[in-house]
């Protein structure tokens, strides 16, 4: 088991943010294993996989290098560094700490990664390690992550209010519930981070985060440059209905009855969803998803149950008899199957 002893200081200053960096570094990892975890991260893959692969099929020493750097069981340590937490911070200041890393730190992280594998001879003295990592993670901001980062974001920011919701009606045991395998507050400053074998590390004085990801990727990173105070982060996947958001098109005759937004929310409640999770997926504002959620309710469309400290949302018999009425009658109808021209069955064996 490994753990984090941290102060009652640490722990009290402890917070969430959301980076852009970590967000693109945890969509790198899952093209570089190419595996989703649910059905909306195998439709990114299928439409981001190919131009990944042939990116890095053109560009050798940079497949090499990912390949050295992502591994199973670690990460090499440059290529995951600690966000600074900042709320403005964007993704070329995050990005600029990539590249300046000094090739010799590279190289040593690589090695480290490698856990007893030689570094290859084609990487052993180059010293643009940094840059191409870099130049590979804003290849992959720009073509995977940036045109969705509004949504991204939105989804992020919600899981962060729910987790803070938790925090405090719950304390740090609440919060960290279900964050990412092994991580559990064991009391007494304890924090599990793994359930693997590692040294503990002592946080005293430092700054402790947790960063939220929308694809199913989860890591730790902690400062070695001597930053002060030093950072440490658990990076981690979001909830679940959060990062899978099954958003189902918005039926025109459903959206003329009742209103896009309107709609739009209706159409998400095939399962429970809280109004933080609605505002994340609608892009709507937390009033105008409060006030949809009360008509929908007194049209007995929609009900209500707590879960815990939540309240969660769902269609009614009467609101799913609507939504499914509206998109049958909103699909196109299939021509009639042809009729047979003789007595001999169309039948194949």
């Amino acid at each position: 088991m490994g753990w984090w002893e941290v102060t009652a200081d640490t722990l009290a200053a402890g917070r969430f943010a959301v980076s852009p960096l970590a967000e693109t570094t945890a969509a790198l990892k899952t093209l570089h294993r190419g595996t989703a975890a649910h059905p909306g991260e195998r439709a990114w893959l299928d439409a981001h996989l190919p131009a990944y692969r042939a990116h890095l099929a053109a560009d050798p020493p940079t497949a090499l290098l990912v390949r050295c750097a992502l591994r199973r069981t670690w990460n090499a340590t440059f290529l995951t560094p600690t966000p600074s937490g900042a709320p403005d911070q964007d993704f070329p200041a995050e990005l600029a700490r990539i590249r300046d890393t000094l090739p010799a730190t590279a190289r040593a992280d690589l090695a480290e990664a490698l856990a007893g594998t030689p570094l290859p001879a084609a990487l052993r003295h180059r010293d643009d390690l940094p840059e191409r990592t870099a130049a590979l993670l804003d290849w992959v901001w720009r073509h995977t992550v940036r045109p969705d980062w509004p949504r991204r974001r939105r989804v992020l920011e919600a899981d962060v209010l729910m987790r803070t919701a938790r925090l405090g009606s719950g304390g740090w045991a609440a919060a960290l519930d279900g964050m990412r395998p092994g991580l559990r507050w064991l009391g007494a400053n304890r924090l599990q981070i793994t359930a693997h074998d590692q040294p503990p590390r002592e946080l005293a004085d430092a700054r402790l985060l947790f960063v939220p990801v929308t694809p199913q990727q989860s890591w730790l990173s902690w400062d070695t440059g001597g930053r002060r105070p030093p950072r440490s982060a658990v990076v981690y996947p979001c909830s679940g209905t959060l990062a899978e958001p099954d958003r189902a098109p918005v039926p025109g005759a459903l959206a003329a009855l009742l209103g896009s937004g309107r709609a739009a929310v209706l159409v998400l409640l095939g399962t429970p969803k809280s109004t933080t999770q609605l505002v994340a997926l609608t892009g709507q504002g937390l009033g105008s998803v409060g006030r949809h959620l009360q008509v929908l309710r007194d049209a007995r469309l929609i009900a209500r149950r707590r879960a815990g400290r939540s309240v969660l949302y769902r269609w009614t018999e009467a609101g799913e008899a609507v939504v499914r009425a509206v998109t049958a009658a909103a699909e196109p109808s299939r021509p009639p199957s042809p009729t047979p021209t003789s007595g001999r069955s169309t039948r194949s064996r």
